[in-house]
């Protein structure tokens, strides 16, 4: 694992969060996109070596919509970038974590993403994500 990518923040009202969080890191975000597979709008912002990621469900169904149902807004996962997506999820799944796929997924930012359940690392869902070559 080489280093923390993201924090993802689920949010409720993605433009009011977008302004909150230009004012609070003072910057605006470099990025915004529409994941289809997820139905979710994101934005990231850089800090330092760090993003953070705004997420927004866009239908009531999406995972985040779900999630924010149920937590309310907040952190949502951590991303951990590696180097080698494949091979990772195997070591995690022979050291007993369970993944939420089965195979790497297209996320955002040009990124492989698989997540752990959070059932498995104490209660935070934890995201795997590799460069998209």
């Amino acid at each position: 694992m080489k280093n923390v990518e993201h924090i993802g923040i689920a949010v409720k009202n993605f433009d009011e969060a977008n302004s909150l969080y230009s004012k609070l890191l003072g910057v605006e975000a470099y990025k915004t996109e529409f994941v289809a597979s997820e139905n979710v709008n994101t934005s990231f912002f850089k800090v330092g070596q760090t993003k953070i990621e705004l997420l927004e469900g866009v239908t009531p169904d999406s995972a985040i919509s779900k999630f924010i149902e149920k937590r309310g807004e907040g952190i949502h996962h951590i991303a951990i970038e590696v180097d080698d997506i494949l091979a990772e999820m195997e070591r995690l799944k022979s050291e007993g974590f369970t993944l939420l796929n089965e195979l790497p997924k297209r996320g955002a930012d040009n990124k492989l993403v698989c997540f752990v359940h959070p059932k498995s690392a104490n209660g935070v869902l934890v995201e795997l994500t590799q460069e998209a070559r």
